[in-house]
């Protein structure tokens, strides 16, 4: 019988799960399709001594396992950071989560009239179980706030309008927070709130002070060091299932291999897996139905200290493209090797072809500097050199059908295609955080040291809990 298994995909979930399998004793091989990087979307990109990350990780999990995990890898080289984010609207910046006193005092009395008013009409004749993203955040924000810091910032993430958006996403996302919320968090003393009652957001969080993906450098060379193999720049083709066991057919640098292995963990994205898969599902067409949404982020390095004290800023401003901007040196000093410079990402949401993903990266550096200047956060002319990568399928887009075809692609794979496992965010086809990919990863690893389906991941984060959210 065979004991080797591969891992499609070197992120968060694929790393976990071949660590845990390869400290067991399996014999692991991880195939990455990037050349250089490991991490997935947690990877941390490296420019001329700069390093950033091309979406914001931070590293809190209510998962004791998963913390205790994140210390094993990297014992030495976490760093406290307090919790800082804000809300960019109309030139002023908005505490996020959302403070009513504050919110309501820079929007004006006027404003804030209207937007109590909207809220309260929501609670005067609630709507029915909410079908969408739009009308999950009205019953919890009412429609003045929702539009004012909200409907802007997803429908630019997303490219689609917010009543095409299931309300799982927000159910997942957001999930306890809302106005009520945000009133009790303030009026109601900590030690006075029942223990089943409103949570709280965190305060701080670990963060490696090289950035996510230092510890994604670290879980490959355990591996390494435990007896399994990473390859990067190897692109998976087909899989074809033979009798008890699997054939991997891959391509690098041009050589076409083939690898024959008992069990596979896949986190590439469902519909490219069921591309992939010899014979072809008979849920193809639902697979293909599932849509991703790509990623840009252009980084630029200003000749300037710090410049905002947050993490990152979500930008509700219709008269730029950029959804959300990171500032490097907040996250950790040590992303930033110049003390009198800093470096700036401006994120940017697309669909593989489109006008905004082919721009060159002149244009969309040119772009960044100016919209940057646009939103007062710098003078264009500081701006000394910047950087642009892209990532595919970043996120798995939540449209109105994706759980019902989701539910009939996993039963027929699982049905069908046995010693075939999926994990992660793209391989689960679920927005997951990097603590909830982390423990699908271990979970299927764990099902095949065992030889048994002990463990079902697609019940981690079943309960939408938000893992930024602890219980006082």
């Amino acid at each position: 019988m065979l004991k080797n298994v591969i891992c499609i995909g070197a992120g968060p979930a694929g790393l976990t799960a071949a660590y845990e399998l390869s400290r067991n004793g399996r014999q692991v091989l991880v195939l990455e399709a990037d050349p250089e990087y490991v991490g997935g979307i947690a990877r941390t990109h490296l420019y001329k001594g700069y390093r950033f990350d091309i979406g914001g990780h931070r590293f809190f999990s209510k998962s004791k396992e998963i913390e205790d995990l994140w210390t094993e890898l990297l014992p030495h080289d976490f760093i406290i950071r307090p919790r800082s984010s804000k809300i960019l609207y109309r030139n002023k910046f908005f505490p996020y989560p959302l403070k009513p006193f504050v919110t309501f005092f820079r929007l004006g009395a006027v404003e804030s009239f209207h937007c109590l008013f909207s809220y309260l009409s929501t609670k005067v004749t609630p709507a029915m179980k909410p079908r969408n993203f739009e009308e999950w955040m009205v019953s919890r924000f009412g429609k003045r706030l929702f539009g004012i810091f909200f409907k802007t910032y997803t429908e630019k993430v997303w490219g689609i309008p917010c009543e095409q958006i299931s309300a799982d996403w927000a159910e997942q996302r957001v999930q306890d927070f809302s106005l009520t919320t945000a009133l009790k968090e303030m009026l109601i003393p900590a030690f006075l709130r029942m223990r089943k009652g409103p949570k709280t957001l965190i305060t701080s969080f670990r963060y490696p002070r090289l950035g996510p993906g230092m510890l994604w450098d670290e879980t490959a060379k355990k591996i390494k060091s435990q007896g399994g193999h990473v390859e990067l720049g190897t692109i998976v083709k087909s899989l074809t299932r033979k009798e008890n066991s699997w054939i991997v057919s891959c391509e690098k640098n041009g050589e076409k291999i083939e690898l024959e292995t008992a069990d596979v963990i896949s986190t590439m994205p469902i519909n490219l897996l069921c591309r992939a898969l010899n014979p072809q599902p008979a849920t193809l067409k639902l697979a293909e139905s599932l849509k991703y949404r790509d990623f840009m982020i252009v980084a630029l390095i200003i000749r300037a200290p710090l410049t905002f004290e947050d993490q990152w800023l979500y930008i509700h401003d219709e008269r730029v493209k950029t959804c959300r901007v990171q500032n490097f040196k907040a996250w950790s000093p040590e992303l930033v090797p110049d003390a009198d410079h800093n470096c700036l990402g401006l994120e940017y949401f697309c669909n593989e072809g489109d006008s905004l993903w082919s721009m060159s990266d002149e244009k969309l550096k040119e772009m960044a500097r100016s919209e940057a200047g646009t939103l007062g956060l710098l003078d264009p002319s500081l701006v000394v050199d910047a950087c642009v990568v892209r990532k595919k399928k970043a996120y798995p887009v939540y449209s109105p059908d994706y759980a019902q075809n989701l539910e009939k692609i996993r039963k027929d794979l699982h049905d069908n295609y046995p010693g075939l496992h999926l994990a992660g965010r793209n391989g689960m086809h679920r927005y997951n955080n990097q603590d909830h990919a982390m423990m699908t990863g271990l979970l299927c690893a764990r099902n095949i040291i065992a030889g048994k389906e002990l463990f079902d991941p697609w019940l981690v984060n079943q309960d939408a809990e938000y893992l930024e959210e602890s219980s006082p």
